[in-house]
């Protein structure tokens, strides 16, 4: 374990003008309400998005006796991504492209199938297309009333009953033959299941749409590009700064109507404050690298939405990487806390970008708090507090030939493997990759199809390791403490009652570390490297467990264009869920 130390890079270096802060409160843990202490009913446990279990059996002294119990394979090799759910007795579980699920009795010794889920013949004939980052698939969705939402990739949502896997409704949300997939994990918010689009390699245009849950009735949906009676923006998307302010800024940033083909979906993780009946969410790049075929800020690519759950209409808009020339999206996931900042209570919410600036905002006003780098980031040399504006470097400006050195690579300094945030040390623990990149810029190809407009060589950043795996305080903008990892971390995290904090690397090792120091307690390989994110849960016998899946995939886990020439002697395909307890 490597402490901290601020150096060369910049990472973590509070920036002037920002503000200090204590450590946060505790989240909203108890979102939703009705949710069991020893449930997992939502992809990130809670609406925050915390990943944080108030479960405490299994602890820094005991650790060490974490077995595996038992473990299922899902028959797929793909990517494996997101969690599996946990309500009652019943976890949940979902499988990459074509998107089966389980349903696993966890009364019973071994945990056997209660019911499989498939997709319907005939739509299993519509094979969506091969998009640069795999056939993952995020997660699921449930509601109390009893119904399981899963999100097929080839564009429709589907409703479950929960006890018995028979499909209630299946709704057409996007057009996965025009490259407008279905990755991301829905969210249930009352009534509603909301979900996005993914896509955006596609020139798919971006939408986030809302459903009633009980019927698949279409509630609201709005777009990401285009007029702002399409985006659902009645007012000005951001009065704290000047370039977020006008109207039809969907339409006049971009040329003609490349709003149209604009990317900018949302493939990501959508969190949910309900005092201020507000979701949260990032949207992804433009749909062309090639940044002089679309001149202007290109919004809302690379922005976080706060929308009214009930209606769709945006409270607020922030474009974290305006004209986006490399690929950093911005729909990693966006963690709700309580920050108080220069001895005011503020509403925060806490962002890593693939950029590699973290980012705190009041949730309530959209205006930025605090932007700092937590890994190599050369594109820019600041994020300006006061315009909301990052600072492009001159030197790393796209050009008509190749960019070389370009820090970070479009896989980012942080991917979709999600962070979690702990009440007890106010630290949120994330998964990072030190990945940098040359940038050739050409021609894009048609509409739905996979060309990028760029060519993209990937390899290793400043540092000893290719990834590190850190301990974020959001309140100052810096580093506690890191771990050195020989390749990107593409796990998500958790992060325990009981002080200890998991994630998965991408050589199969499922690993446990102090929340305080990161000093490594407990380790364990698995068959295949870990692209998702554990959970934990009590069991039927009221003993904690952890769960997690196994199976490389997606784009830095399929070679990240060259990064990783021999990435399956790194570790294995593979597609099984292991569970341990002591």
């Amino acid at each position: 374990m490597v402490r901290a130390a601020m150096v060369g890079i910049g990472f973590g270096l509070i920036a002037a003008g920002s503000v200090a802060a204590q450590h946060p409160a505790a989240p909203p843990a108890a979102w939703p309400a009705s949710a069991a202490e020893g449930d997992w009913p939502l992809p990130g446990r809670d609406y925050a998005l915390s990943r944080f279990s108030p479960l405490g059996q299994i602890t820094a002294t005991n650790v060490v006796g974490l077995k595996p119990v038992w473990s299922f394979s899902t028959g797929q090799i793909r990517a494996h991504e997101g969690s599996p759910l946990v309500v009652g007795t019943t976890m949940y579980v979902h499988s990459p492209f074509p998107n089966a699920v389980f349903a696993l009795d966890l009364a019973k010794p071994g945990a056997p199938i209660l019911w499989t889920y498939a997709i319907p013949p005939a739509a299993a004939r519509t094979v969506p297309p091969t998009g640069c980052c795999d056939v993952g698939s995020r997660g699921l969705g449930y509601h109390p009333s009893g119904k399981l939402f899963v999100p097929l990739l080839h564009g429709e949502l589907a409703a479950l009953d929960a006890k018995t896997g028979r499909e209630i409704w299946r709704v057409r949300n996007s057009d996965g033959a025009a490259g407008a997939t279905m990755p991301g994990a829905p969210l249930v918010v009352k009534d509603l299941v909301i979900v996005g689009t993914g896509g955006a390699e596609f020139q798919a245009r971006g939408s986030m749409t809302a459903y009633e849950a009980a019927t698949g009735r279409l509630v609201w949906r709005g777009f990401h590009t285009g007029p702002d009676a399409e985006i659902l923006l009645d007012s000005e998307a951001n009065f704290n700064y000047p370039s977020h302010r006008g109207g039809n800024l969907g339409v006049s940033s971009w040329p003609l109507d490349g709003w149209k083909r604009g990317g900018a979906t949302a493939s990501g993780w959508i969190s949910y404050d309900p005092e201020l009946d507000l979701i949260f969410y990032g949207t992804d790049r433009p749909g062309t690298y090639n940044g002089s075929l679309r001149p202007g800020d290109n919004k809302w690519a690379g922005s976080i939405f706060a929308r009214s759950a009930t209606t769709g209409k945006v409270r607020w808009i922030y474009q974290l990487t305006p004209h986006d020339e490399w690929g950093y999206d911005g729909s990693n996931e966006n963690v709700l806390v309580d920050l108080t900042v220069a001895g005011r209570p503020v509403k925060a919410l806490v962002h890593f970008d693939r950029n590699g600036f973290a980012y705190t905002f009041d949730r309530a006003t959209g205006k930025l708090l605090l932007a700092e780098r937590f890994g190599p980031a050369n594109w820019a040399t600041r994020v300006d507090l006061v315009s909301g504006q990052p600072q492009p470097d001159p030197r790393f400006a796209q050009r008509a030939g190749k960019t070389a050195g370009i820090c970070p690579a479009a896989v980012g300094s942080k991917g979709l493997e999600p962070a979690a945030y702990s009440p007890v040390t106010g630290l949120f623990y994330l998964p990072t990759s030190n990945l940098c990149m040359d940038l050739t810029p050409l021609a894009p190809g048609p509409a739905a199809r996979p060309n990028n407009g760029a060519t993209i060589k990937m390899m290793a950043g400043p540092g000893p390791n290719l990834g590190r795996f850190i301990a974020w305080d959001a309140a100052a903008g810096t580093i506690a403490w890191q771990v050195q990892e020989a390749y990107p971390v593409t796990g998500g995290a958790l992060v325990t009652a009981g002080g200890l904090v998991f994630y998965g690397t991408m050589d199969g090792w499922l690993k446990a570390v102090d929340h305080k120091t990161g000093n490594e307690l407990w380790r364990f390989k698995t068959p295949s490297g870990i692209v998702g994110a554990p959970i934990a849960f009590t069991g039927p016998d009221r003993r904690q467990y952890i769960a997690v899946l196994s199976g490389l995939g997606g784009w830095i886990g399929s070679g990240a264009n060259g990064a990783f020439p021999t990435v399956t002697a790194i570790s294995p395909t593979g597609g099984t869920l292991l569970v341990f307890g002591l």
